[in-house]
């Protein structure tokens, strides 16, 4: 059997999508969190507060119009913390494929989610990273270009586990 190589284009695709893809999962999930929030009154307490940036967060998902008050207040509690775990789990490489295709699914809804509000002509913010961001056709094709990006990564982690590592120790016959 032939040994496969340790560089090749599959790789090193499955390397530049975990580091963008984690990277970006990462630093939203911490922007969502722990970046001070934009009220500044009075000037001189601006406070460090995780839920006063959780509920701005959950202004910016019910803009969408399209989750019940309950749904908007489940999601802005629980996708920046989702999206911190998996981009550093995307960073680590553990478990690739799950953590792969999960990333898959939220960057499809995203996408989904993003493209509604552009077509409907919403006049909101993106919400992507905790910054005043309106959305625009850039903010769609980011999303899907990203898309794609999580799609093939996603595919390529499962052709490669079926492939032998490359500095496994060849087969015995």
């Amino acid at each position: 059997m032939m040994q496969s190589n340790p560089f090749n284009l599959r790789r090193a695709i499955l390397w530049i999508g975990r580091l963008v893809l984690g990277g970006i999962f990462a630093y939203a999930g911490i922007s969502k969190i722990f970046l001070p929030n934009t009220h500044l009154w009075p000037m001189f307490i601006l406070r460090f507060s995780i839920s006063t940036n959780l509920s701005t967060f959950a202004q910016q998902v019910e803009s969408y119009k399209m989750l019940s008050p309950a749904a908007v207040d489940f999601v802005a509690h629980t996708l920046p913390f989702t999206e911190l775990i998996l981009g550093l789990l995307l960073l680590i490489g553990w478990q690739l494929r799950i953590w792969a295709s999960l990333i898959t699914l939220i960057m499809l809804g995203f996408l989904g989610v993003v493209s509604r509000a552009y077509l409907l002509h919403m006049n909101i913010n993106c919400g992507c990273f905790a910054t005043p961001e309106p959305l625009t056709g850039m903010t769609i094709a980011r999303d899907g270009a990203l898309t794609a990006l999580a799609v093939l990564m996603t595919i390529l982690a499962f052709v490669e586990a079926r492939q032998p590592h490359p500095w496994s120790a060849p087969e015995k016959v």
